[in-house]
């Protein structure tokens, strides 16, 4: 049978198997497109709403309270004749100033004040927890890429860190308040009968815990994304040429120095890539940090301590707990939609800000390091 004069003889026929592949394209275009279109409303909507709450029409045209003040509850009264919307100490100011007059308020919990207390935590968390992540993750990839000999331990290994990927972060949150907030060593004087302990000579080493705290949420997010940065730390390693390893050792280095010189500075921008991931999800998480470092309400900022060394032992309060609470926890009205979309805002920006700051340490060193 002769072929159509005016088809090309390079041309696929259109089988049943080819209008099925074609199917399942337009298929998945559709969904991708969807995604697209379901993450614009929702961004957009956030931007919209938030930037109703952040910024202003008079100068200086963004809300200073609200990014530099604590949560307080709104009062909203009205009184000689207007209507008023006053969190705590301006409502007792105010009442003050007016001599105590008796005034019918209505109150709302989280719904003054600012945000600020959340942003320093949300901060303290991913900047704490990415450096523990990444020193323990990359020397991890090392190790596992440069220093061992495979078989059936490394593999067993590199298995059970791609199992740890797909762990629910509630399970992690679980894990860090039974390892770290109830059975964490430290250092002390006479040890808790309640609590194991070792003596030490000069001092106990008492297994009672590090408390919710900054220390906690640290080591339950930093192990929460250590499966993404091993995983990605390693393949940055393999791909960088294996000559450059030779070269080194060709010239006398020892193996720790051909790897800190000649493959761990061109691995750096693929390695840099995993710490981006891990942002984005060290910062969205709830669950861990409700368990392990998360105050509701905290009037200290982590450094108002009258002792260095208690930073390191204190809560904090978070953005996105803060957005769970004010969202799931109290009476929803329309005071409290302004604080949750101002606070999605600054969230969205916060992360945005942190790694920005890593894509454009990972270009410098893309266009500094070259092969």
């Amino acid at each position: 049978m002769n072929a159509s004069p005016n088809s090309h003889p390079f041309t696929t026929p259109v089988t049943g198997a080819v209008r099925i592949e074609r199917i399942a394209f337009n298929a998945f275009r559709m969904a991708t497109y969807s995604i697209l279109v379901a993450a614009t409303l929702i961004f957009g909507i956030i931007f919209v709403k938030g930037s109703e709450t952040i910024f202003r029409r008079e100068f200086p045209f963004i809300n200073v309270t609200f990014l530099t003040g604590s949560p307080e509850t709104l009062h909203v009264f009205e009184h000689d004749g207007q209507k008023h919307e006053l969190g705590d100490k301006a409502f007792r100011a105010y009442l003050e100033s007016h001599g105590n007059p008796q005034v019918a308020d209505e109150n709302y919990v989280y719904s003054a004040g600012g945000i600020f207390p959340c942003i320093v935590g949300t901060f303290f968390l991913v900047v704490g927890s990415m450096a523990i992540a990444l020193f323990v993750g990359i020397s991890a990839a090392v190790f596992l890429n440069e220093y061992s000999r495979g078989g059936p331990l490394v593999e067993m290994l590199r298995l059970a860190i791609l199992n740890l990927a797909g762990v629910p972060s509630i399970v992690f949150g679980l894990f860090g308040f039974g390892l770290f907030v109830l059975f964490a060593p430290v250092f002390g004087p006479a040890p808790d009968p309640s609590h194991f302990s070792l003596s030490l000579g000069f001092t106990y080493l008492n297994f009672s815990g590090w408390g919710v705290s900054l220390l906690s949420g640290w080591f339950t997010l930093a192990f929460m994304v250590l499966p993404v940065v091993i995983t990605a730390s390693e393949e940055a390693l393999k791909a960088v040429p294996k000559g450059f390893r030779d070269g080194s050792l060709a010239l006398g280095a020892t193996q720790w120095e051909a790897i800190r010189t000649n493959v761990l500075p061109y691995a750096l921008p693929g390695i840099l890539t995993s710490s981006i991931l891990g942002i984005a999800r060290v910062a969205g998480e709830t669950a861990p940090i409700m368990f392990t470092a998360a105050y509701v309400v905290r009037d200290r900022l982590p450094w108002q301590v009258e002792h260095a060394s208690e930073v390191l032992f204190q809560g904090v309060m978070a953005l996105p707990y803060h957005i769970y609470v004010v969202s799931s926890k109290i009476p929803q009205n329309v005071y409290t939609e302004r604080v949750q979309f101002g606070t999605a805002f600054v969230f969205l920006f916060l992360v945005l800000c942190i790694a920005l700051s890593s894509v454009i340490l990972r270009s410098r060193m893309r266009a500094r390091y070259r092969w």
